[in-house]
């Protein structure tokens, strides 16, 4: 992208619909006089008196136990150095919208406009009533060191500053893991540490709490290697000053077995590692380029385990392993600390959970047939759900027993049932697509790229290497199009009526009338209908010039899908396209069929429909737990809608007996556990989480889905083509760019499967 498009795409982020990237939100009902009596005056007074008798009411009774204050002084902010409090604060939100999104945990960021120790220690000790947690973020060496070390001796909630702790957790259980598949002994490993700010002297203590030798260990900053001769050194760094007579990173290197990075980049060079000791570990966790390019260090030495900081390299060291969780669980027990113990819990948990086996829905985000413990994976990736479930049960529990927990969990299994439940709400999965599609993008197809926002659409998934666009429309509207939103990337752009592609025509329409030449489609009529850009762009799939095509915004579905119906083959074995959409709800990823295509299947379409849409839940890496929805419950209703669903269930059981489905049923009872236990449970969907939804008709899977995403604001992906041998989807009259550019991805990750299959993968 070029810079002045990506800054002005930054600040646009930021600036619109509404400054900044977080919001306070109410949690109780506001809607009535009532309502407000009870939340303000004078209904409030009463939780106010019960907090007065009884301090720890405050957890009760108030949103504390999941508050976390966020504060920096702006002295280290990322790599823009001292930029001062308030130009940090988008940093802040930032780090406040991580929180929620990993760990649900609520956030308000704190900027202090002072660089003396004293006062920003008294100012932060001051917020205590307020918060369940303090997160010290970006703030200069060695100031750090004692604003951490003050707060945490004279505050009763726990206190971590990230930029030490964060890198220091995740690189431990990284260098962990590499040892031990090097084959060395963490007691016995010569390490060599370039960097001497907050983050490398934290590491540095990390390593030796996990078993690394003091006297093993070698410094290096900006003026070389720490020696107990430099004069002037700060304590921070004379506790790792060393006596032997080297002065260099060169001279350190030689022999190493490891080298762990939080300098600048370029600063390890091949010639340096050629002289590490065999089998080494590097870490290079300079951001965004590492000390020594990855590339380069793999072509170097082949025995070599590698992690950076970039997520475009295997074992990215990133701290959002860490925070979220340990905060969750240092909150989840009313922890007083984040002491040593809590953070070796997280460096153990994250170590461990690198070996075991990994989740279809990882691999499928990072494009992986099998991820498994290895040289490329040192540790758990970002995107895996188990963090949230494993991390802080580890953490809440380090704390309880070391006795810093004011609070006690006894029963874990609800524990981690309830952490899973807090992840229900949020766009994790579209992160995981956007990363999958980033991961081998295609050529996709847009027929209306002279529409604005499908040009925003193929724009966005440009920039963001989800795919390859091609352009489809009139030229000098999308060339117009493209000057007035920046979009100066030089992508393919076709305009299928004009005579530059008059050859490419003919032989689409030759191919075509060839094909249907013995039903009813004459040469003339192929040759009108390669001027039509949805039969233009299907050929382009079909002959291999295209990987996937979207099209459909500016034209009602049906009409969009005829040309795709017309040319696109059905997959083996599947008579009759349907759809699904994804609906990304409080409880968790919901796939709804058929929402486009069937408007009143027969019982075998609805048993097929069920089937189909079942190989999509997978393909997004989830188990399919399908419920068959009706307005009866189990044969209480003789009426013909329930009696289809009914006969689709029965069909499904005898031919597909492995598949978790059951029903009629209806919706509540679908979605409510407790009153499906009570009143059947007989039924296949008890103690199962259902995420699958299938109705009997168009009208209600349609209607729903449009509630869904109308009345409570939920994501909507889709609706996407089942039973197609290629991935061609069409998207909804009207959508909008950010649900053109979640189907993109679809289109590319459906490309990559398709591609996968013929393949023989």
């Amino acid at each position: 992208m070029h810079k002045d498009s990506k800054r002005r795409e930054a600040l646009l982020y930021h600036a619109k619909p509404k400054p900044g990237k977080i919001a306070v939100v109410p949690t109780k009902p506001t809607s009535t006089q009532r309502d407000l009596a009870l939340a303000y005056s004078p209904g409030v007074a009463e939780p106010c008196l019960e907090i007065e008798k009884n301090p720890e009411n405050a957890y009760k009774y108030t949103a504390k136990g999941n508050l976390v204050a966020v504060i920096s002084n702006g002295t280290a902010v990322l790599g823009l150095g001292d930029i001062g409090a308030q130009a940090s604060k988008p940093v802040m939100e930032g780090k406040g919208l991580l929180f929620k999104i990993f760990a649900d945990i609520d956030v308000f960021d704190i900027e202090l406009d002072t660089k003396n120790v004293d006062e920003f220690v008294s100012i932060v000790k001051a917020l205590e009533p307020t918060f369940g947690g303090i997160n010290l973020e970006d703030i200069k060496a060695p100031e750090c060191f004692e604003i951490e070390r003050r707060l945490k001796e004279e505050m009763n909630i726990p206190v971590m500053h990230d930029d030490q702790h964060g890198t220091a957790i995740i690189s431990g259980a990284a260098l962990l893991n590499a040892c031990e598949l090097q084959n060395k002994d963490i007691k016995d490993v010569k390490i060599v540490v370039n960097g001497a700010g907050a983050a490398a002297i934290s590491c540095t203590k990390m390593y030796v709490s996990v078993g690394a030798s003091k006297a093993n260990i070698v410094m290096v900053d900006s003026k070389g290697v720490i020696r107990a001769d430099r004069e002037n050194l700060d304590p921070s760094k004379a506790e790792w000053a060393t006596n032997r007579d080297i002065h260099t990173l060169s001279d350190a290197i030689n022999n190493a077995d490891v080298f762990i990075g939080l300098s600048a980049a370029d600063v390890l060079t091949a010639e340096m590692l050629n002289t590490m000791a065999p089998n080494p570990v590097v870490l290079a966790m300079a951001n965004p380029n590492p000390e020594i390019a990855y590339d380069l260090a793999m072509a170097t030495r082949s025995d070599i385990i590698m992690g950076t900081g970039r997520s475009d390299f295997p074992n990215q060291v990133n701290n959002v392993l860490g925070f979220p969780y340990i905060f969750r669980g240092a909150l989840d027990v009313r922890a007083t600390k984040i002491n040593e113990e809590m953070k070796l819990a997280a460096v153990y948990a994250l170590a461990k959970l690198a070996k075991e086996s990994v989740p279809e829905q990882v691999n499928i985000a990072y494009g992986e047939k099998k991820l498994s413990f290895g040289k490329d994976y040192i540790i758990p990736k970002p995107f895996d759900p188990r963090l949230m479930t494993e991390i802080p049960p580890a953490v809440a529990k380090a704390a309880m027993e070391s006795g810093v927990a004011t609070e006690s969990i006894t029963n874990w299994d609800a524990y981690r049932d309830e952490l899973s439940d807090r992840m229900g709400s949020d766009n994790k999965l579209v992160r995981m697509l956007m990363n999958r599609a980033k991961i081998n993008p295609k050529k996709v197809v847009y027929t209306e790229a002279d529409q604005l926002n499908v040009l925003k659409t193929a724009q966005i998934a440009y920039e963001e290497g989800i795919a390859i666009p091609i352009l489809l429309g009139n030229r000098e509207i999308i060339l117009e199009l493209k000057r007035e939103i920046g979009f100066d990337a030089d992508v393919m752009i076709i305009d299928p009526k004009t005579n530059e592609e008059s050859d490419r025509r003919q032989r689409y329409a030759d191919f075509f009338w060839k094909s249907r030449e013995r039903r009813g489609v004459t040469k003339l009529d192929a040759e009108k209908l390669m001027r039509d850009r949805s039969y233009f762009a299907s050929m382009m799939v079909l002959q291999g010039e295209a990987d996937a095509m979207l099209s459909g915004y500016s034209r009602s579905y049906s009409t969009a899908l005829r040309p795709v119906l017309d040319l696109i083959p059905r997959a083996s074995g599947v008579a009759k396209v349907a759809s699904t959409n994804l609906m990304l709800t409080k409880l968790g990823p919901m796939f709804l069929a058929d929402t486009a295509v069937n408007p009143n299947p027969t019982t075998e379409g609805i048993a097929k429909i069920a089937l189909m849409t079942s190989y999509v839940v997978k393909m997004f890496g989830f188990d399919p737990v399908i419920a068959m929805i009706s307005y009866g419950n189990f044969g209480s209703s003789k009426e013909e809608t329930p009696r289809k669903m009914r006969s689709a269930v029965d069909i499904l059981h005898q031919q597909h007996p492995e598949m978790i489905v059951d029903g009629e049923i209806q919706m509540d009872f679908a979605l409510n556990q407790e009153m499906l236990k009570e009143k059947f449970p007989f039924s296949k969907l008890v103690n199962k989480k259902v995420n699958t939804l299938v109705f009997a008709n168009l009208d209600a899977a349609n209607t729903t889905y449009k509630m869904l995403k109308e009345l409570n604001g939920v994501t909507s992906i889709g609706p996407i083509l089942l039973g197609l041998d290629a991935p061609v989807h069409v998207f909804q009259l009207g959508a909008s760019v950010e649900e053109m550019v979640n189907m993109t991805a679809v289109a590319v990750i459906d490309a990559q499967e398709k591609a996968n299959r013929k393949k023989g993968f």
